[in-house]
């Protein structure tokens, strides 16, 4: 008996690592230079107050993730000669 060709599972390695890193690195297609997103921020808060973010958000019919990054971008205006 022949057995179909074994498919990759969820969390299987890319047979070509550093051409799967390089692509990682690759801007966005569907956005322009500038909208693209190049970093995480992670921080560590309370579940009570990531409740109320997340309801907050609901409320106003946006993700958490837009809300943040408006209120980010209020607080912490671009200045000339900050780097892009």
């Amino acid at each position: 008996m022949s057995r179909a060709p074994r498919k990759p599972g969820f969390a299987s390695r890319p047979s070509d690592p550093e051409n799967w890193i390089r692509a990682a690195e690759a801007p966005p297609s569907g956005k322009a230079a500038g909208e693209a997103f190049t970093a995480r921020l992670t921080i560590d808060i309370t579940p009570e107050l990531r409740g109320r973010i997340k309801v907050a958000a609901f409320r106003r019919g946006i993700t958490v993730a837009d809300m943040l990054r408006d209120l980010l971008a209020r607080e912490f205006p671009a200045t000339e000669g900050d780097p892009t």
